[in-house]
């Protein structure tokens, strides 16, 4: 297929509508395509609104059914309520760190004030591939919001980071690309419409599926 008509694939990619034949060949003109790999990235945001609409609407209501007119008024009250609640855990937190700093100086507590959680960080480095990863996630309104750091010296190559929810459900959270024998850190932000406490692992996998390191958060 023409490099024109592989360009216009990236959305559907991004959106995992391709099948799985065309998926593999997209993959393999990711690798010498900046263009597509940045359109695709750009795709991130709307692919997790679509996901957390699928996963919140039952199989029952048509995929263009309009709102109906109390569902701002529940959309704000949650959202009034969710911010009550990181309010709370900010002040909680305020609270034990006054608490430990009259205690002595050897201990350290820190909170997000965005959204009154702590980041979790796994790291994990694969024997076999020799491919290291550091996953740092933060909990959001949304799901999460996950910055990658790798390091990858057998490219080229197309890679991307999949989240396995504890549910089996599978999101890429982010894909790049290798560059030939590079290895140098890279860091890439993504998100997934799956909280912290839904996910049971992450992969690093190349575009044909071979999985280069698994890291499980405790």
């Amino acid at each position: 297929m023409r490099s024109l008509e592989r360009h216009r694939d990236a959305g559907a990619y991004a959106l995992g509508v391709l099948d799985e034949a065309e998926a593999f060949r997209f993959e393999d003109h990711l690798m010498e395509c900046p263009r597509c790999t940045a359109q695709v990235t750009e795709f991130g945001p709307t692919t997790r609104q679509l996901t957390l609409y699928r996963r919140a609407t039952p199989r029952t209501v048509h995929p263009f059914a309009g709102p109906g007119p109390r569902l701002l008024d529940r959309l704000l009250a949650e959202v009034a309520t969710r911010r009550r609640a990181v309010r709370r855990r900010l002040l909680y937190a305020v609270a034990a760190s006054v608490v430990i700093a009259l205690a002595g100086p050897a201990l350290v507590m820190t909170a997000d004030a965005d959204t009154g959680e702590q980041a979790v960080r796994v790291t994990a480095t694969d024997e076999r591939s020799g491919v290291w990863a550091q996953v740092t996630t933060e909990d959001e309104i949304w799901g999460s919001q996950v910055e990658l750091e790798v390091k990858d010296a057998a490219g080229p190559r197309a890679c991307r980071l999949i989240a396995v929810g504890r549910d089996g459900s599978e999101l890429t959270v982010t894909n790049w690309n290798v560059a030939h024998h590079d290895a140098r850190p890279n860091t890439m932000t993504g998100g997934a419409a799956l909280h912290p406490d839904e996910i049971a692992r992450y992969e690093v996998r190349t575009g044909s599926g071979e999985v280069l390191v698994t890291l499980e958060p405790r």
